[in-house]
C-alpha cells in the first residue's frame, strides 16, 4: 500500500508540473504574439525603416478607433447579447466602476507616499487608477482563444464570448474617462503643467476686465422677453446645451460606444436580432462585413501601439521615483485588490454560475496597463508628454506582469 501511495504522489506531482507548465505556456504565448506584432510596429516606425511615421500612426489610430473597433464590437456583442444575458452580465460595468474606485484609492495612497512633483498629484492617481479595459484585453482574448490548447474550449465561442464581455463594459469606461478623468486632469491654477521651479507663469487676467464684453447690458425689450414664454423655452434650451457641454456627451458618444449601444439594442430585441445576427438573416451581409473589418482591428492597433513606443519616454518631468511608483502601483498593487473584488462577488452569487471566461475577463480588467485613452485625455489637458512617458514604461513592464497574473488566474479558475 505504501508503494502505491508513493507512485500516486509521483504521478500527481508530474501532472501538477505539466499543468503548471501548460498554464505558463497558455499565458505567455498570447503575450509573446502581442509583443512580436508591437515590435514590428516599432520597427516600421523607427528612423531606419520609417514606413509608419507619426502622421501615419495618427491615421491608423483614427481608422482603428472610428471604424475597425466599432465593427468588431457591433458584430461580436450583437451576436452574443440577449435580454437575459444583459441581466446576468450586470456585474461587468459594476466591476469597471469598482476597479476605477479601488485603483484611484491605491493611486491616492501611492501619490501621498511618493509626493510627485507639482502639479502631477492627481495625474499620478489617474495613471494608477484607470486601466485599459478595451483594446489590450481584446487583443489578449483574441490571441488566447486562437491557441488550440486554450482552456476555454471552442475557439469561436471563446472569442465571441470574451469580446462580448469586454465590449459590454466599454461604455462605462468611456463615461468614466470623459467625466472623472477629464476633471482630474484639469490644469493647475497657473493654467499649464509646464511650470519651471521659481518661474511660475503669470495667472490669467482677472475676469472683471472682460466683464463688459462678456455680459452686455440688457435693454428694456430684452428684459420683457426674459419674462415671456419664449424666454422659458430659451432657458430650457440653454440649460440643455449647458448640460450637454458639462457632461461631455460629445466626447462620451464615441464610435465604439455608439457601436456598443447599437449592438445591445439590436441584439436584445429578438426580431431585430434575427434580422441582423443570424447566418440566414436578410441583413447578415452587413454584420458579415463588420466581422471582416473587425478582424483587422487587432493587428492594426498593435502596429500603432508599437509605433507609438518609438518616441520613447520623452522629456518627462515626473522623475524616476514617481514613474516607478506608477508602474508598481498599476501592475503590482491593483491586481490583488481586483482579485479580491471578483472573488467576493463570486461568493455573493453575483456572477453567472460556471462561466470561467466571464470571471477571467473580470480579472483581466484589473490587470491591464494604464489606459491609452487616458493618455489621449491627458494630451487634451496639456500633460500629454508625461502621459506618453508613463504609457511607454507601463506597457514595457506589463509584458512581464500580465504573464504572471494570467498564470495565477488560470490556476485559480481551472
Amino acid at each position: 500500500m505504501s508503494m502505491e501511495r508513493i507512485l500516486s504522489a509521483v504521478v500527481d506531482t508530474q501532472q501538477g508540473g505539466e499543468s503548471l507548465f501548460g498554464s505558463i505556456k497558455i499565458a505567455v504565448l498570447p503575450i509573446a504574439k502581442v509583443f512580436t506584432v508591437c515590435f514590428l510596429g516599432f520597427l516600421m516606425a523607427s528612423k531606419y525603416v520609417n514606413i509608419l511615421p507619426a502622421n501615419g500612426r495618427k491615421l491608423l489610430n483614427g481608422l482603428v478607433f472610428s471604424l475597425l473597433l466599432p465593427c468588431l464590437i457591433f458584430s461580436q456583442l450583437g451576436q452574443a447579447i440577449t435580454v437575459k444575458k444583459m441581466m446576468e452580465w450586470w456585474f461587468i460595468p459594476m466591476n469597471v466602476v469598482l476597479g476605477s474606485i479601488s485603483g484611484s484609492l491605491i493611486g491616492f495612497l501611492v501619490a501621498s507616499i511618493v509626493h510627485p512633483p507639482y502639479p502631477f498629484f492627481k495625474f499620478t492617481i489617474i495613471q494608477i487608477g484607470i486601466g485599459n479595459i478595451g483594446n489590450v484585453p481584446l487583443v489578449l482574448i483574441s490571441a488566447l482563444c486562437r491557441e488550440k490548447s486554450n482552456p476555454f474550449g471552442d475557439s469561436n465561442k471563446c472569442s465571441t464570448d470574451g469580446t462580448a464581455y469586454i465590449s459590454f463594459g466599454q461604455w462605462v469606461g468611456a463615461i468614466i474617462l470623459y467625466t472623472y478623468v477629464f476633471q482630474m486632469l484639469a490644469p493647475p491654477p497657473e493654467g499649464t503643467f509646464d511650470i519651471e521651479d521659481g518661474c511660475l507663469p503669470m495667472k490669467a487676467p482677472p475676469k472683471d476686465n472682460s466683464t463688459p464684453e462678456q455680459v452686455p447690458l440688457l435693454t428694456q425689450g430684452e428684459e420683457e422677453l426674459i419674462n415671456s414664454n419664449s424666454s422659458k423655452r430659451t432657458k430650457i434650451k440653454n440649460f440643455m446645451a449647458f448640460l450637454y457641454e458639462k457632461l461631455k456627451l460629445k466626447q462620451i458618444l464615441q464610435p465604439p460606444i455608439i457601436a456598443s449601444i447599437l449592438a445591445m439594442v439590436l441584439g436584445a430585441i429578438p426580431f431585430l436580432k434575427r434580422l441582423f445576427f443570424t447566418k440566414d438573416a436578410p441583413l447578415f451581409f452587413f454584420t458579415d462585413s463588420c466581422i471582416i473589418l473587425g478582424e483587422a482591428m487587432i493587428p492594426c492597433i498593435l502596429l500603432a501601439l508599437g509605433g507609438n513606443l518609438v518616441d520613447g519616454p520623452g522629456s518627462s518631468k515626473l522623475g524616476l521615483r514617481t514613474t516607478a511608483a506608477i508602474i508598481f502601483g498599476r501592475l503590482v498593487l491593483v491586481p490583488p485588490v481586483g482579485l479580491g473584488i471578483v472573488t467576493l462577488a463570486d461568493k455573493l452569487g453575483f456572477l453567472p454560475a460556471g462561466d470561467k471566461m466571464f470571471r477571467f475577463v473580470l480579472l483581466l480588467q484589473h490587470t491591464m496597463p494604464t489606459s491609452v485613452l487616458s493618455g489621449a485625455v491627458a494630451n487634451l489637458r496639456g500633460c500629454g508628454r508625461e502621459a506618453a512617458a508613463v504609457l511607454f514604461w507601463v506597457h514595457i513592464f506589463a509584458v512581464i506582469s500580465m504573464a504572471g497574473w494570467i498564470v495565477l488566474y488560470l490556476n485559480i479558475l481551472f
